[in-house]
């Protein structure tokens, strides 16, 4: 149950986030509401996270690095930016660093 909320809360922040770049700076009122309440679910979701069962290490890391990736490559595919090697190996390094994480017994 813990691993489908996190996956939720991974969800919420890449929504988030997306709509802080659609907010324009905060002038867009739909996409500014859509921000705080995806990053408050965001963040409820991962305290229930943290209160079932995952180590903060390993959920943060998850949840940062999981959102990281998935907004590098939705600016790339639907905001007209670039994803040059070097982002796509920081990418990979981050997935990387997750997967040691979790091979380390830090759930």
């Amino acid at each position: 149950m813990a691993w489908i909320l996190l996956a939720l809360a991974i969800a919420s922040e890449v929504v988030a986030t997306t709509a802080l770049k659609l907010s324009n700076g905060f002038t867009h009122l739909g996409w500014s509401l859509t921000v705080a309440a995806g990053y408050i679910i965001s963040f409820l979701l991962l305290a229930r996270v943290l209160k079932l069962q995952l180590d903060v290490g390993t959920a943060y890391a998850v949840w940062s690095g999981a959102g990281t990736a998935a907004i590098a490559l939705i600016g790339a595919a639907f905001l007209g930016e670039t994803l040059t090697p070097v982002k796509v190996g920081g990418i990979l390094l981050i997935i990387a660093g997750v997967v040691v994480l979790n091979l380390a017994g830090g759930h």
